[in-house]
């Protein structure tokens, strides 16, 4: 086989991959289970090459990417379950209904309009989805009919707690003013001190879990992303403990050769750089 432009050779590949007796071993001995968090893994991965600006890696990463749901799909059509071309069925189907602004009679919405009719859409999906499952027999999970349904636990925690949130202030619960949340935050930071005087390390994971899902909502209410924040936030730290350690080695030392002080005031120096760097 030779490399080619068409999706059809990428669908062919990866059925001569899942060949017995042909194929590869290791391809043939995955399953969607143990093929998942690769499928994941490819996905942060193009998220990285955005965040870097390579559009050199993020073409082979997306390749990565468009290799894992060909991967899914074939094991799929193995079990009967569906193809490669159902999966795009799916999606344009999807694309087109969600979308009536462009391909129906929706026309000139603004965009809170049509972020309201996206959010009725999906309501609509998934209901028409629960009678799929019961016309075809299928149990429907407990969970099925909550207002939270269908929002994965795989996700990033940040990013699934903005999104629990923002599901159930579709029905109304929800805070009305940003400023509501901060009190919120105090509120759970005190509970924090609390659980630290008891050195209970259970109560105090909880309510660290409950801060962070308060800032989140914090996040969400002044429309921006915390997963966004919390990465800058951390490339930042990183930068900022660069500019220590390039600080130290001008003098042949390393940071565990410094005092707390004395790393502390080397990291007030390099804030203090920045941001004269910045104005």
């Amino acid at each position: 086989m030779k490399p080619d432009r068409d999706i059809a050779r990428l669908i062919e590949i990866m059925a001569a991959l899942r060949t017995p007796g042909t194929g590869c071993p290791w391809d043939l001995d995955q399953d969607f289970a143990s093929i998942a968090p690769y499928t994941i893994e490819e996905a942060h991965e193009v998220a990285d090459a955005i965040a870097r600006g390579d559009l050199v890696d993020l073409k082979d990463e997306l390749g990565d990417l468009l290799l894992q749901v060909a991967f899914h799909a074939r094991m799929a059509e193995e079990a009967g379950a569906f193809a490669f071309p159902d999966v795009v069925e799916a999606i344009t189907g999807k694309l087109i209904r969600r979308h009536p602004h462009v391909f129906g009679d929706a026309r000139d919405l603004s965009p809170a309009e049509v972020k309201q009719l996206w959010g009725q859409i999906k309501a609509q999906e998934r209901a028409d989805k629960a009678a799929a499952r019961q016309a075809a027999g299928l149990p429907a999970p407990a969970e099925e009919q909550s207002v939270l349904t269908g929002i994965p636990t795989t996700l990033p925690a940040l990013t699934r707690a903005w999104k629990l949130q923002a599901r159930a202030s579709t029905v109304g619960f929800d805070w009305k003013d940003a400023r509501l949340v901060l009190d919120k935050i105090r509120e759970e930071t005190d509970e924090i001190a609390e659980a630290l005087e008891g050195d209970d390390k259970a109560a105090i994971a909880e309510e660290i879990g409950d801060l962070l899902f308060v800032v989140a909502n914090l996040a969400r209410h002044v429309d921006v992303d915390p997963e966004a924040c919390l990465a800058a936030a951390s490339t930042k730290f990183e930068r900022r403990f660069a500019g220590i350690e390039a600080r130290l080695a001008e003098d042949g030392r390393k940071p565990a050769e410094a005092s707390l002080d004395e790393l502390e005031a080397l990291w007030q120096q390099v804030k203090l750089a920045e941001r004269a760097g910045r104005d």
